[in-house]
């Protein structure tokens, strides 16, 4: 099978495609020329610049109010993965529509974080979130509360993968408020997760706060060991291996009759 760099299927093609799923609910959506300017604009550009591109014409042909463009967007998205694989090869077109509600939609909370949600169960929003915990934090903790029990492992892998502090492809965060007990409460529901794929964020989420927060993190992670649990021994072996690995001596020692 011939590789193909993840860059290529944000081009022209993907504008065609986009055209012919917004056609039907905006029966208007100029998609020749739509597919026309972002053929022109992505050639020179790697991923995340290409998804730009296609945000920004996406909004562009779409001449409407934030939410009703999104609207129209929205319906576009398709069925719910239910599984723990493919929202990048399956959920990939998704990925110029998060990147629009993230750009275009910081003045219409309680509209973007239903986006948010619903694209996340079928793609992943761990990018799109980022600029909404930054400049409304307080309503996202309150919404991020919630959605660490929700029936969805997408969403409550969410709660993790985005609030991580050092997510790959991701612009680096602190931690919430500047305070890791913030991100300890939304992690802690997660703790016992019955899916795999959410204790991994988990882990990672720990394991990144481990870089600026360690002391605050290790004796966090310590206080769970005590407190025991069906998932909390893998969970703080995989949070602490970046500290085991450098030789920590407290953390060898926590981590030596796990």
């Amino acid at each position: 099978m011939t590789y193909v760099p993840l860059k290529n299927y944000f081009g022209v093609e993907l504008a065609h495609r986009l055209s012919a799923l917004i056609e039907p609910f905006y029966p208007e959506f100029p998609g020749e020329a739509f597919a026309a300017s972002v053929a022109k604009k992505v050639e020179p550009l790697e991923l995340k610049a290409r998804v730009a591109v296609i945000t920004e014409e996406l909004n562009k042909a779409l001449p409407f109010h934030y939410s009703e463009s999104l609207k129209i967007l929205l319906n576009i998205i398709g069925p719910e993965n239910k599984t723990e694989k493919g929202m990048f090869t399956d959920g990939y077109f998704l990925m110029p529509i998060a990147h629009f509600v993230e750009k275009y939609g910081l003045q219409d909370f309680e509209v973007s974080m239903n986006a948010l949600y619903e694209i996340t169960k079928r793609h992943t929003s761990e990018y799109a979130i980022r600029p909404y915990l930054i400049n409304h934090v307080d309503d996202c903790i309150r919404i991020l509360s919630t959605w660490s029990k929700d029936e969805n492992f997408h969403i409550r892998r969410l709660v993790s993968e985005g609030t991580r502090p050092i997510l790959p492809w991701a612009k680096r965060i602190d931690a919430i408020k500047g305070d890791p007990a913030n991100n300890f409460v939304l992690l802690e529901p997660l703790l016992d997760d019955s899916s795999l794929y959410v204790r991994k964020s988990v882990a990672n989420h720990l394991n990144d706060l481990t870089k600026d927060y360690k002391e605050m993190t290790i004796e966090w992670i310590r206080d769970r060991l005590e407190y025991g649990g069906e998932y909390i021994s893998w969970i703080a072996r995989h949070a602490l291996r970046s500290q085991a690995k450098a030789g920590d001596n407290e953390v060898l020692e926590l981590l030596k009759n796990l």
